[in-house]
This record gives structure tokens, C-alpha cells and sequence, in this order.
């Protein structure tokens, strides 16, 4: 029996493109990795929602398989060095604190040169969002400088104060030892206190052992990371909710995916950052009620003191703005981008800071 030229033609064809998509299907595997623990909420998220809803949409939607080899607490690089890992292709995916690259990204730890922000998680990585997408050098710095791409952006609750010794002035604080990251030392150093550079990782032994007294902290690591055995007093000074942390992945290997993963990749980047603002404001009264449980003197910082913290801060986000305009960098245009944004989510600053 002949078989008619048009109907072999066409099984020819479509043999051909199921060759084809079965010779371009990839099984691709990517190392995400974390100096912070997964015990941290932000980190948490991603291996309980990121990694198995990326790799969970890329098996349903495209002829590719991801694994995710994961590696947090350190075990693959540590808190400072994650940075570098994803840059150089240590890693594949890191997530870590811009605070920890303060020559690198300058610039992105701008939510907390406006202290006394919101201190609501959802606004805040809601702001920085919007922030993120007025001014490309925000994210195209990853790629033109650094051999990553930024995935997604992650919030922390409100920055508190816990301490191992009451308080309720700012004159309480002056020559205490206080340990924080990075910018948010400027905090302390305004009203007298003695600021120490610090990682969560260190957090326990440092109060533990009097390396210093206390902690700029949230309360969901003051409960993961069990400070409360060691920081009996937690004041809610509502510093803000800093939107500094994120995760990159490494240019070149995202080169190598093909765009419908990598589509994939950044659609379940920002259905994280709608999730994990929520759950971090969600999360707080319970670890709040957690911390008391277990023996931690909880009080809320008087809105006087507040507000003359905030008066001893109040040139500040101009001089970090002049500083980093002189760097050539859009230190004013974010800052006050930061601050209409913030204003237009409802919130009041105790001092309305002025940048020019």
C-alpha cells in the first residue's frame, strides 16, 4: 500500500518535532544555599515554597526537570560570604543580607537610612518593591557588576531592641555594647550606645557571654534562635521592617536556562515576596506571646523616648544621601522615592525627614 506523500510528509514533521523536544529536555540541577539557618523564617519560605513550587511548575509546564541541592546554617558558605559564592558559582542561588556587602550594595540597604519606618513586613517589602522597579541600577547592578541576577527581595519583622538588662531611656543605653548589622549600627551610635558588628549565627554566645548586651532584633529570631534563654528583656521600639535581604542567582548559570525556566523562576520570586511579608506580621504577636512564655520581660518603648531617638537621627538620611550621590550613585532619588511610597501605604514618621 502506498502511503499518500501529504500524510507521510506530516508524520515526518511530527516525528522530527518530538525528536527535537525530546533531544532539548534538560534535567537541570541548581545548589541554593543560605549562610542563615532554615529555622529563619525568610529561609524557611524558600525551602518549604520557592524550591518545590519552582521545580513543581517547571515539571508541569516545560519538558524540564530542576533538583534544588540545598544547603543553609553555613554548611555550604557562611552569612558574609554568600555573596561572593553566588559570584563566583560557588553556589548557584544564595540568599543573604545586603547589609553584609556594604562596598558592593551600597545602595541597598536604603530602607534603613529612614529609621522609625513602617514596621509592617508586608508594607515594607511592598515599598522596596516599588522602589526596586522606578530605579533599574537597583537591580541591573546585580548583572553589570556582580554576575548575578536578583530573584526575589525578603523583608524582616520590625527591628526591636532585646537586651539581657531592663531599660526605658535613652540614657539607660549610653556605653552599652549593643550588637546590630551593618547601617543599623548608625541607630545606636547616635544616642551614645557602643555598636557591635554581628551575625545572628554568633547572637546566642555573644549575649551569652557578654560580648555585648544586646540585640537590634525582630522577635522571630529572638524565638529561632532561642535568645530568649539569654536576652530576658525585649523592648518594641519599632525601628521598621527592613526590606534588605534577597536572593541571586549566578549570571552565567541563569544564562543557561532556557526563558520558560527562567520565567518560572522569577514568577515564583514574586509570588515569595507577596507571601512573605504577610507571614512575617502574622507570625509576631505569636512569638511575642512565645518569648513571655518563656520568662522574657516584653515592654513597649514610650513614644516620647521614640521620638527623641528619631530627633537624634534626623540628619542622617541626608548625609547618607549627599555621601552616596557623590558616589555616583541614586542615593537621593531612592530615598525619597522610599519615603513617598512609605507615606502613600499610611505611614507617619515621628520626624519627616527632608532630603534635598
Amino acid at each position: 500500500m502506498k502511503v499518500p506523500s501529504k500524510v507521510l510528509t506530516s508524520g515526518l514533521i511530527g516525528f522530527g518535532m518530538l525528536v527535537a523536544s525530546q533531544a532539548s529536555a534538560e534535567d537541570f540541577e541548581l545548589r541554593i544555599a543560605s549562610g542563615h539557618a532554615s529555622v529563619a523564617t525568610w529561609v524557611n519560605l524558600t525551602t518549604t515554597f520557592f524550591v518545590p513550587e519552582v521545580a513543581k511548575r517547571v515539571a508541569e509546564r516545560t519538558d524540564h526537570t530542576i533538583e534544588f541541592i540545598e544547603a543553609y546554617g553555613g554548611a555550604l558558605v557562611k552569612p558574609a560570604d554568600v555573596f561572593e559564592g553566588v559570584q563566583s558559582g560557588i553556589v548557584d542561588i544564595g540568599g543573604y543580607c545586603f547589609c553584609f556587602e556594604p562596598s558592593s550594595l551600597p545602595m541597598h540597604a536604603f530602607p534603613v537610612m529612614l529609621p522609625f519606618g513602617t514596621p509592617s513586613a508586608a508594607t515594607s517589602v511592598k515599598v522596596v518593591r516599588a522602589v526596586y522597579d522606578k530605579v533599574p541600577y537597583m537591580t541591573e547592578v546585580f548583572e553589570d557588576k556582580f554576575n548575578q541576577k536578583l530573584i526575589m527581595l525578603s523583608p524582616e519583622q520590625s527591628y526591636q531592641l532585646g537586651t539581657t538588662f531592663a531599660w526605658d531611656s535613652v540614657t539607660d543605653l549610653e556605653g552599652r555594647k549593643i550588637a546590630g548589622a551593618g547601617l543599623n549600627l548608625k541607630w545606636l551610635e547616635s544616642i551614645g550606645v557602643v555598636p557591635v558588628q554581628s551575625t545572628l549565627p554568633d547572637a546566642y554566645t555573644g549575649l551569652q557571654t557578654g560580648v555585648y548586651e544586646g540585640w537590634i532584633m525582630f522577635p522571630s529570631a529572638w524565638v529561632q534562635y532561642k535568645l530568649y534563654e539569654v536576652g530576658k528583656y525585649f523592648t518594641e521600639t519599632d525601628f521598621l521592617s527592613s526590606t534588605w535581604m534577597g536572593w541571586t542567582i549566578n549570571k552565567a548559570r541563569w544564562d543557561s536556562l532556557p526563558k520558560e525556566v527562567q520565567d518560572i523562576i522569577m514568577e515564583v520570586g514574586r509570588e515569595y515576596e507577596a507571601r512573605i511579608g504577610p507571614l512575617n506580621d502574622e507570625n509576631y504577636a505569636k512569638q511575642i506571646e512565645e518569648m513571655q512564655a518563656n520568662g522574657v520581660t516584653v515592654t513597649r518603648l514610650d513614644d516620647n523616648v521614640r521620638q527623641e531617638w528619631a530627633e537624634a537621627l534626623k540628619d542622617w538620611p541626608q548625609q547618607k544621601a549627599t555621601e552616596l550621590d557623590e558616589q555616583g550613585l541614586p542615593a537621593s532619588e531612592v530615598l525619597k522615592l522610599a519615603i513617598e511610597e512609605q507615606e502613600k501605604n499610611g505611614h507617619k514618621w515621628p520626624v519627616r525627614y527632608v532630603i534635598e
